[in-house]
């Protein structure tokens, strides 16, 4: 069903956490995300919601709210988000209502203010307990892309346009921006190569992703209608699904990515909800005309009307001779998760075709974002043509593929005429030497 407008969505709203009201704010009252956070001094780790500048403790402030809003904020003490997640979207309605009130000028309460922590003196925490995590490959533009590389007659595989392909990797190694990671060991054989060998990867890369969070579970057996799949999405974040392309190239066939992509997942702190998404629902991506209509099971009129989401993403390097000498990270791609070939609703309803159950606190990756523009392209594997391309970096530094110690930051953010801009912060991490 499609999330309607209200009053949390209104532009005019402000916030008297003054923070929130800059222009380019990634955290105003019309956004409210949640995450999971521990003071730097003060009480244990608990959840949050994001106010300009601020966290507010959302178990603390519902000692002031009443009815289902209270419920679901005294579920929040908890270091996790998922039991917030599995009360439902009446719940998670109701929550942001009374957030968005308590937090506005018009209607605010003072008595928030003692339960704010600048995000200066917090630790950000991974925000859900993660059970399964599965990655799609929802972009045709990344999907043409990679398979040109291999296949350049025929890059698209002949079940893409019907199916949305995807693949289970590990949710073990999910963490949180700002965590470091060791580069990933592992087979590699390159073309010239008699015998594959043991070693670190040489071609480690990123891919530019949303991620979706799973709130209310399926039933096993049950599939979920295509119709009621946003029922289950809980909300939304930024991911990195890292990969080794020399070992995933070796190891993929027959059953594919395997070790080359499950050494570690980087996510974003804070999952912005399916609600404050809701003025920054699009279209679905428009099939070209000779591609084939969708299956009964993965169409649906309120998808193909609203099924897409209108999110800037964008990822930047800084090396480690950047970071020394001050100078900004490099932006090397800007795209959008408007042109993803399949809806969310389309996943998950392909995603439980089967009779598969969905579980509270199940994460999916939409899969490298990249648009039809070289400078829409999410991964380095598409922008250096698998490294022979290198990019040209400030200090005249190149990279064809990340190097030991590497930062990849990505940004995501939506805006549009008539709506205040919403912001999903940054999910970061520094790649370490194998050692």
């Amino acid at each position: 069903m499609p999330i309607l407008l209200n009053e949390t969505h209104d532009p005019a709203r402000k916030s008297f956490v003054e923070s929130a009201n800059a222009p380019g704010c990634d955290f105003p009252v019309q956004n409210l995300p949640f995450g999971v956070y521990r003071p730097t001094s003060g009480p244990p780790t608990r959840v949050g919601v994001a106010i300009g500048d601020q966290i507010l403790d959302v178990s603390a402030a519902g000692a002031y709210f009443d009815g289902l809003a209270a419920e679901a904020a005294r579920g929040c003490p908890v270091p996790a988000l998922n039991h917030l997640m599995s009360l439902g979207p009446q719940a998670w309605s109701a929550l942001r209502l009374a957030l968005s009130r308590g937090l506005s000028t018009a209607h605010g309460d003072e008595r928030l203010r003692q339960h704010l922590t600048p995000m200066v003196r917090a630790e950000m925490r991974l925000p859900v307990a993660i059970g399964d995590f599965t990655d799609f490959f929802a972009s045709i533009f990344h999907a043409s892309n990679a398979g040109r590389m291999f296949r350049p007659d025929n890059p698209l595989m002949p079940n893409y346009k019907y199916v949305p392909v995807a693949y289970h990797s590990r949710a073990s190694s999910v963490r949180v921006s700002g965590m470091p990671f060791k580069r990933p060991r592992g087979q590699r054989k390159g073309p010239n190569d008699a015998a594959p060998s043991y070693g670190p990867s040489r071609n480690l890369d990123f891919e530019l992703e949303l991620g979706i969070y799973i709130g209310t579970p399926s039933e096993l057996g049950e599939p979920v209608p295509i119709g009621r799949a946003a029922d289950h999405v809980f909300g939304f974040c930024l991911l990195n699904d890292w990969s080794a392309r020399d070992i995933q190239a070796w190891e993929y066939q027959p059953l594919g990515p395997f070790l080359g992509k499950n050494f570690a997942t980087t996510v974003s702190p804070w999952v912005v909800t399916a609600e404050a998404l809701a003025p920054f629902r699009s279209k679905a991506f428009a099939r070209p005309d000779g591609d084939p209509a969708p299956l009964p099971h993965l169409d649906d009129a309120g998808d193909r009307m609203q099924g897409g989401l209108d999110i800037t993403l964008e990822a930047y390097i800084a090396t480690e001779a950047m970071r020394r000498s001050g100078t900004a990270p490099q932006r090397v791609t800007q795209t959008s998760c408007a042109l993803l070939y399949w809806t969310v609703a389309q996943m998950i309803a392909h995603h439980t075709s089967n009779g598969c159950n969905m579980c509270g606190g199940d994460l999916l990756g939409s899969g490298t974002v990249s648009g039809p523009e070289k400078s829409s392209w999410g991964s380095l594997l598409e922008l250096t043509a698998r490294g022979s391309d290198p990019l040209a970096l400030p200090g005249g530094e190149k990279r064809g593929f990340i190097e030991d110690g590497d930062e990849i930051i990505f940004r995501g953010y939506c805006e549009k005429p008539g709506r205040v801009r919403i912001g999903f912060g940054e999910c970061r991490a520094v790649v370490l030497p194998a050692g």
